[in-house]
Parts: structure tokens; sequence; C-alpha cells
């Protein structure tokens, strides 16, 4: 039986199986359907060869999430809260983006004003009533709703973190007024303190209710009216996954799912290589990302930002993404300075050279011009050099340069932006690049990663054997995972550990319950305490793990030394005489999945590595570079720049002064400018 994993990509939808049988593997790499992009996973399985009824787990991560929010494509969304809190998730935290522009916009709410209501039920800090629940008010709401057509409903009143009282009761007269329609509870979705967060983070889960039980509807139809009886698991932005009728109940864990996998791939990576800290990154047709994985551990934000103001405080991978992939379109600005991205050609039309209707310059066509792609993308199309050349010359006329030098440009700058993504995620979390390896994914990124690692001063890079489909291979390496927090504030000196316990064991209860719904056995559950805390009087937290065992005041100092070790890995600094606090606690409950067995050809069996020459463009010059077959490489093969390594989903490109070798999992190894 055959252990799939899928991504569903703005341009592309890769898989990659491994069969628990045979030991066999097999990845495709199919163009995302963007009407339906469930009917992409069967082209996917199609082009694999994998008959449905043949999977035993299906894995799947998904864009689908993200895109409807940022394209405001949902049904609409009703908000009801308290008294004076209407305009909440508009206002947000009164920050501008950019601190000298007078004309910057807002994003446009999630929900609209004109479907934001009211109600004067309200509780205090404490969970004390200070103005009671009026159920005749609550009717009107309701009724209100319905009329207005909502097909979703978040109810986000202030200090219900606390105490959940009057969210149920609204829920329950919503129900008997408008039985149709979805709900999202804050007090159920983020049980933490900053109203804000909370109720931005309501808000998706509530736009994505109905977006995401569609969606995985039409999913588990298609494969199901095609055989499928196996487990169809998705996902989860933590970097976990989980099965898909709890995904439909909480679709905000889903806005990174695509990324997630390709993470989990840098984690396996660290796991099997001599790295232990990695920078993970991802460019695919629209998109590139940029995370880290710090002593075999992807790091987790609490504060994830969709866009400017509209925070996810869940527990998410620090992924950062810019409009960077092989799709980015190149423009010319007013100013005549050319740009790349952040709109892409995607997969309809797609770059000019795949000739299906666009006309623009991308990213792809650049490298198509400049020699760097195979004509063919292994296989999966034939693409078009007239097209690709006169899109491009039509950048270079504009700049008034040759259409060789634009194409150049177009790389280069390409590649600067997706140096500062990475800048991005190092500097906001203190790491120095110099600790870490490049790890390059995705079916563009092995292109442009020693010009990216050039632009960070990063050494050494790791291209992986499925760099291709690396989200899709992370998906068969992940774990189940549930990440579950509780409020609970008070310095640590002050704490009371007796209701501390009884915390952790009721959110452990909870995590041993999701579990089993995910079909992990009892003696399978792991599961580990954390707790977010703070110097008193500090404004942000610090995940600070809290080991096993109960807590006591005899433990008081063990757990304030574990935060100072944690906030000085995190900031670069700590203040052992200051004292600490807790903000929230929280467990992960996980459970293990069986990881995928990979074979690679050895020196004495493997076909010729070398399949030709090919003329590239690098630095004002033509250079006649040799091609090496990827998929045949061996353990001990060293290769020196430049030269082309094409694989079956991507192709890596080793610029002159380069070198590179194959270690004993078929990774590619490479060195700029002959550094170890």
């Amino acid at each position: 039986m055959w252990h799939v994993g899928i991504d569903v990509g703005g341009t592309f939808t890769d898989l990659f199986a491994a069969n628990g049988e045979s030991s066999a593997t097999i990845s495709a790499k199919v163009l995302t359907t963007a009407g339906d992009r469930s009917v992409g996973v069967l082209n996917a399985l199609e082009a694999a060869e994998i008959a449905p009824a043949e999977i035993s787990v299906l894995v799947h991560g998904t864009t689908t999430a993200t895109n409807a929010l940022v394209e405001r494509s949902y049904p609409p969304v009703a908000m009801v809260t308290t008294e004076g809190f209407r305009d909440v998730i508009e206002i947000g935290r009164q920050r501008r983006q950019h601190l000298f522009a007078l004309r910057q916009k807002r994003p446009t709410p999630i929900v609209p004003r004109r479907l934001r209501f009211t109600l004067a039920c309200r509780l205090s800090a404490s969970g004390e009533e200070l103005s009671p629940f009026d159920e005749d008010e609550a009717r009107r709401v309701a009724r209100h709703i319905r009329e207005q057509g909502a097909q979703s409903v978040a109810i986000c009143f202030i200090n219900a973190y606390v105490d959940g009282r009057h969210e149920t009761r609204m829920r329950d007269i919503l129900l008997e007024e408008y039985p149709d329609c979805h709900i999202a509870l804050s007090s159920e979705t983020v049980r933490k303190f900053r109203e804000h967060g909370r109720f931005s983070t309501t808000v998706v889960r509530a736009a994505l209710l109905t977006v995401m039980t569609d969606y995985f509807n039409r999913l588990a139809a298609g494969l199901r009216d095609n055989g499928f009886s196996g487990s169809l698991l998705a996902l989860k932005s933590n970097g976990g996954m989980m099965g898909v009728d709890l995904a439909i109940e909480r679709p905000e864990e889903l806005v990174e799912s695509g990324p997630a996998g390709g993470v989990a791939y840098a984690r396996y990576l660290s796991q099997t290589t001599e790295f232990s800290n990695i920078i993970h990154t991802d460019m695919g047709g629209t998109t590139f990302d940029a995370s880290i994985v710090d002593h075999g551990e992807g790091l987790l934000t609490h504060d994830y930002q969709l866009e400017w103001e509209v925070p996810i405080t869940i527990p998410m991978l620090d992924i950062r993404s810019v409009g960077a992939g092989g799709g980015s379109i190149a423009w010319v600005d007013k100013g005549g300075s050319l740009r790349v991205g952040p709109q892409s050609a995607g997969s309809d039309p797609g770059p000019a050279c795949y000739d299906r209707g666009g006309d623009e310059a991308t990213v792809t066509d650049a490298n198509f011009v400049l020699g760097r792609l195979d004509a063919t993308l292994g296989g999966k199309l034939t693409l078009d050099a007239d097209a690709a050349e006169s899109a491009v010359s039509r950048i270079a006329d504009r700049l008034g340069i040759d259409r060789l030098e634009a194409a150049e440009a177009i790389i280069s700058i390409t590649c600067e932006n997706m140096a500062q993504a990475i800048k991005l995620v190092l500097t906001d979390r203190g790491r120095d690049p110099r600790d870490f390896v490049l790890a390059s994914f995705g079916g563009a990124g092995p292109m442009h990663a020693c010009q990216i690692a050039r632009a960070m001063n990063i050494p050494r890079i790791v291209v992986p054997a499925h760099a291709g489909v690396a989200s899709a291979f992370g998906a068969t390496a992940m774990d189940i995972r549930h990440d579950l927090e509780e409020f609970y504030y008070a310095p640590v000196d002050e704490a009371d550990f007796d209701r501390l316990n009884q915390m952790f064991a009721e959110l452990e209860r909870q995590g041993r319950a999701l579990l089993a719904r995910d079909g992990i056995a009892g003696d399978e559950m792991l599961l580990s305490r954390h707790a977010q805390m703070r110097y008193v009087g500090q404004f942000w937290e610090v995940l600070t793990p809290l080991g096993d065992g109960p807590l006591s005041a005899a433990r008081a100092q063990d757990i304030a030394n574990a935060f100072h070790d944690a906030h000085e890995a995190e900031h670069g600094v700590k203040s052992p005489t200051f004292p600490s606090e807790f903000v929230s606690i929280g467990v992960t409950a996980a459970g293990a999945f069986a990881r995928p067995t990979l074979h690679r050809a050895e020196a004495s069996d493997a076909a010729e590595v070398e399949g030709g020459t090919r003329a590239v463009y690098f630095g004002g010059s033509w250079h006649d570079v040799a091609i090496y077959a990827g998929e045949r490489l061996y353990p001990g093969v060293a290769i020196t720049g430049p030269a082309i390594v094409d694989y079956d989903h991507s192709e890596t490109v080793l610029p002159p002064g380069t070198q590179a070798s194959v270690d004993r999992s078929g990774n590619l190894l490479i060195a700029l400018d002959g550094a170890v």
C-alpha cells in the first residue's frame, strides 16, 4: 500500500509516494487546477499511476485556505461582539506598516462593518458578570444575520477567554434561529487574552469554515468515488498533521499548510545528515518561503501575520513568504526601474514560454533565455523559446539594455528579494546565518540557491534528492500534532502550582482525545508541556519548555532558568536577576508516523551520470556546461561548476566557482568558491 503526500501550490500540484511493502518511491508534478484544486490531486495520482484504492494514507497540504483569505473569496461572514468592540479587527493595534508613508491603506477587513453586530452583555477579566446576557437582543441579532445572508458567524466577546458562557449561549440562539450557519467561538479558538489577536483568529476560522468544508468534501468524494478507503490527513501550520474531519472544524490551522511540508523535509534532513541547523527555502511557481530549523526543530510563532494587522495567534511555523516564484512577472515601474513580482502568471496562463496564453516575462522565461532551463521541463511541457525571448526582449527594450542583460537582471532582482525574506526570519529570531546551511526546495529553488547563498554569505547549500516535490515528500515525514493552550497569568514566584497542574492535566486529556480521534494508540502518544513567559513588564512572550512531571514551588527556579535560556536563544540576551511571569500555558500532543525509506543507487550499479552539454549564460558570457542526470547520481560523485544537475522535477544550477558532491542519501552538497 502507498503512503502518499500531496502539496497543492499556486502553480503546480506535487506528489511523493512511498510503498511500505516494496520500498518503491514515486513522484509527480502536474499543473494546479485553479477552478477546483481537488481535481489537481486526482490528476497527480493519475500521473503517478497510483490507484486511490491502493493508498493506505494520503497526507494533503494546500494553499486553498490562504488563497481564500488573501483574495477575500469566501461566502459572507458576520461577527457578534461586545458593545464598544465592533471595530477591533479593523483598528488593530494602531501601528503603521510604513512609518512615513502618508497614504498607506489597511487591508480590507475579513468581516465588513455592516455585518459586525454588538450585544451589551459583558464579563469582567475575572469572569464576573458585569452586564447580563439579553436573550431578546441576541435573537434580534441572530435574525438580522440570517436576513443578511451571512453563511458563517464569528462570536467574539471581550474576556471570553476566561469564561465563554455568553458566547456559548449566543451560539445556541443562532442555531435555533439559523440552523444552517457555521459558527466559530473565540473562547474555543484562542483561549488567551489580547482581544485583537483572538478576534482576528476567530474571524479567520469563521471565514474558512465554509471554504474548507466544501473543499475537503469534494476531495473526499472524488477519492472515494475512485476507490479510496484509507486515512485522509491534512498538513497543519504548526508542522504536524490532523484528520480531515478535524481540519474542517479548525481550518485556521491550515493557513501555512503547504509550506509546512517543506519544513518537515528540512527537519527530516536534520535527522539524516550532518546539518542540525538549516535555513529552509522553497521556491515554487508563485511564492518563495523561508523558515528555520534550529537543532532539528522548526521555530514556531504565536503572532503570525496573514497581512499587516491581521494576526493569527495560534502556534504556527515561523515561515516568511514573498511573491517570488518561477511565475513571478517582471515589469518596469513609472520611474523606469525593473521590478519582479509579487504578481504571478500562475499555472493559467503561466509564463510566456509555456505557450498557454501568457505573454509577460517571468522568472521562468528569463532562466530559459539564459539556457538554464530544460526545454521540456523534464518531459512535462515543450517550452516555446521564441515566446520567452520576445517577452524578455520587451522588458529589455523598455530598459534600453540587451536581452541577456535583462534576463540576468530579472534573476538577480528575484534572488535579492528572496535573500531579504531569509534575512527577515534570521534577524527577527536572533540567528546568525553562519551557523546554518541553506536547504533549497521547490521546482525553481535549486536554480537560484547559489546566487541567494552568495547574497547571504552562506557558504554551504544542500539540495535534497526530492527538492522538486519537497513539500509533498515532507508530508510523508510528518507526525500527528496538536497544540493546545490556556490562559494563565501570574509571576513565577506567585504561581498557584496546584492550579497549574490541574490545567495541564486537562490540556493533556484534550490532547489524548484529539490523538485518539486521529487513530493514534495510547502508547504511541507523546505529550510535552510549555509556557508562554516573559520578564515582568515586557509585552511579548517567549515559548519556554517546562519538562515532564508535576510543577511545584520547589521547581520555580528551574522554570525561571529555563525561561532565561529560552529568552537568550530568541533575543541574544537574558537578565537572570529580573523576575519572570507566566502568560499562558500549553501542551503539544504528538503521535509518530512511519517515515519513507529511501534507496539510492550505488557506484557499482549506477548508470552514466553525465547527459551531454548545453550553452548557459553566466556573468556576461556563454559557457559550455555539462548536464548531469540527478536521479542517477550516487554517493561520492563530485561536480565542479559551471554545471547543471537535471532532476525529474527541478534543476540545480551550479555557477562557476562552485563545487558539489553527493552524500550517502543522494543529497547534493554544494560549497561556494571552494568553501568547505
